[in-house]
């Protein structure tokens, strides 16, 4: 009975102890009387204290969002989305193109042609000299320069079936550089060229390896390092002048260099090495000039550039070993991860580093000299705050200046005018997925019925106070690679019974589908810890049971969700979100490569003209191409509803 009374009791003490908090923190008014300087203080809230102050090493939300004050890229986003200069001032991206002489190969119209021959030929086709069709004069009119380039042999060792020694020697190489990149310019070059030319299997050729290889291993070693062709993207950034470091010294390329091998260096253990494994170079041309060069098409590579940039003369080989002997650690394993630097960083953004007391606050200082001028607040303040509710009640006695508004907030608050509220569609977007290895989901018409029957809106309206948008498809909605054209599915519960009447699914006696024999049930799974997707589950089970479908429901805890049920395909039908990036690489979700365990497209959503404008996508640098293939990619996966795309929510702060 005692217990019984606490368990009663305590829940009320406690809301009455935040309550009157409210009292007892003075107000922000308060706090600004005689003390102008809050005024000048920005100070705002976290969940979770920041795991390190590196913007190559971290990999968490808090620990970005500190970065982003501290650190500065090359390049940002505007309000629009589109990419802005920041230490780069500007840049410009342009190919470098090879491909190995094949004298063996009949050119149309003239037969086998040597390494000087083909040149020519190429060169008379650029200055218009050679009919060809519109796609191969476009091709033709990017090109600044042909070049020869001389037979050349190299070794290396590398590590694959064993320790391996692989000796390549390449032919007579030809080397074209042109304006803009093209990832059809070897396709396009087949019209005049024939389609032979550029036989990718004649790489094997050009290597001898010791120990011979595999078959398999010697095509992938042969790809990699001796390849019949490759596009090598370029990008130039030109560096601002007068940018510094909050210790004072002056920014240049070597740093952006020495950032980027800080990343691919083995000790650091980056999260962001995907993002920089296409780089085959970074070179400092001179100390406000960066060239990047990249070993193949890689369109998302200028956005991998907002990266914050780390200080070469404070991480470099000498300092980390200065640090390491210094802390009585041992150098040859001492490395940026180790450093004090994570824990007291030093950049190049608007803000400066002062304290960091763990699980408490972190406080920053205005950088005076920042070089677009001083930011208006003199200093930021990040508290950690575990509880939401805590962190709300000192939000109301101004002790926060933010507070990310929870749906059922929204409309109170913003009514409210001692606040001000910012809001804006997510970054992402939450779905049905439907197993497509499984029955009945093979089948797009019951994919798209299940869809009709929910009516998303009551979704929206109710579980998320109307703080959500339709959605119709995979890319962010803001950004113009989303189709706008493309119209949500509408609520047509009889619509959805004439489209599994049509893919063989009746009523049977009791009201439920069934088809040879067989009811239409299976099971819909979301993750625990996630109200939202639970009242969304819900919803779906009721609308579908209103039309004949046998459902069952799961939430499962979050890691057996994903390593059991997701990771291992053991799933009917299932409730997640995707947080997106701006960029419009969708490979890992969508790809038909990636269906397998453990992979990302966990649906099974097989199509090769998605496979195709995936790839496209991916290595298109032109805008208004990349738009017109996220399109097409939108349209095919509308049509063929592997998700019901639920909604996209609102934040407010």
């Amino acid at each position: 009975m005692i217990v019984k009374r606490i368990l009663l009791v305590a829940p009320l003490v406690l809301t009455a102890f935040l309550m009157q908090s409210y009292f007892w923190v003075p107000t922000y008014e308060e706090q600004t009387k005689g003390n102008p300087a809050r005024l000048t203080d920005y100070i705002t809230a976290s969940i979770g204290d920041a795991g390190v102050i590196n913007p190559i090493l971290s990999a968490d939300s808090a620990s970005s969002q500190i970065e982003s004050m501290i650190f500065e890229g090359l390049i940002d986003r505007d309000e629009q989305l589109r990419f802005r200069g920041r230490i780069a001032k500007s840049w410009e991206i342009h190919e470098e193109a090879y491909f190995c002489v094949n004298e063996e190969a009949d050119v149309p119209g003239i037969g086998r042609t040597g390494p000087g021959d083909i040149v020519r030929f190429l060169e008379r086709a650029v200055r218009g000299e050679t009919s060809v069709g519109a796609r191969l004069r476009a091709t033709l009119d990017a090109v600044e320069s042909i070049v020869l380039i001389d037979p050349s042999e190299s070794e290396l060792n590398i590590d694959i079936d064993g320790p391996t020694r692989v000796k390549v020697s390449l032919p007579h190489r030809v080397k074209l550089v042109l304006s803009r990149v093209d990832q059809d310019l070897f396709k396009n070059l087949e019209e005049i060229m024939g389609a032979e030319y550029f036989n990718e299997a004649r790489s094997e050729r050009f290597i001898a390896t010791e120990p011979s290889l595999l078959p398999q291993s010697r095509g992938a070693v042969a790809a990699i390092h001796a390849p019949v062709y490759e596009h090598n993207p370029v990008i130039t950034f030109h560096l601002r002048e007068g940018v510094r470091f909050h210790d004072g010294h002056p920014l240049t390329a070597e740093d952006v260099r020495f950032t980027y091998e800080a990343i691919i260096n083995p000790k650091s253990l980056s999260p962001r090495v995907p993002d920089y494994e296409p780089v085959k170079a970074v070179e400092a041309v001179d100390p406000l000039t960066v060239r990047v060069v990249y070993k193949r098409l890689y369109s998302p590579a200028l956005g991998t550039w907002a990266m914050g940039i780390l200080p070469e003369h404070l991480l470099n080989d000498k300092a980390l070993e200065q640090e390491a002997l210094r802390r009585g650690r041992d150098p040859a394993k001492f490395g940026i991860r180790q450093s004090e630097f994570n824990r007291r960083p030093v950049g190049s953004g608007p803000f400066v580093f002062e304290e960091w007391r763990s699980d408490q606050f972190i406080s920053l200082a205005a950088f005076e000299n920042y070089w677009e001028g001083a930011p208006n607040y003199k200093r930021y303040l990040f508290r950690i705050i575990p509880d939401i509710l805590t962190q709300e009640m000192e939000f109301y006695a101004g002790t926060v200046d933010s507070y990310g508004v929870q749906p059922h907030q929204v409309e109170r608050l913003g009514a409210d005018k001692r606040y001000q509220s910012f809001s804006g569609t997510a970054f992402g977007y939450t779905y049905i997925g439907y197993n497509m290895r499984r029955s009945p989901f093979e089948d797009a018409r019951v994919r798209r019925a299940l869809g009709m029957a929910i009516d998303v809106d009551k979704i929206i309206e109710f579980v998320l106070y109307g703080q959500g948008e339709r959605i119709t498809g995979p890319f962010v909605k803001q950004t113009d690679y989303y189709n706008t054209s493309i119209k949500p599915l509408s609520y047509d519960p009889e619509g959805a019974l004439k489209l599994l009447s049509d893919a063989g699914w009746q009523r049977g006696k009791d009201g439920r589908l069934e088809k040879d024999g067989k009811k239409l049930q299976f099971t819909l799974i979301t993750n625990s810890g996630n109200d939202l997707r639970k009242a969304a589950l819900a919803v779906a089970q009721d609308a579908w049971k209103r039309i004949g479908v046998d459902v069952r429901t799961d939430v499962v805890e979050w890691s057996v969700f994903i390593q059991e049920r997701i990771n291992k395909l053991d799933f009917d039908a299932v409730i997640l979100g995707w947080q997106m990036g701006i960029e419009p690489d969708l490979y890992q979700i969508w790809h038909s490569s990636q269906v397998d365990a453990n992979r990302l497209n966990f649906v099974g959503f097989k199509n090769s003209e998605a496979d195709d404008l995936i790839v496209r996508i991916r290595q298109e640098y032109d805008h208004s191409k990349q738009v017109e293939y996220c399109h097409r990619l939108h349209e095919i996966i509308a049509e063929e509803q592997p998700y019901t795309f639920l909604y996209v929510g609102r934040w407010t702060a």
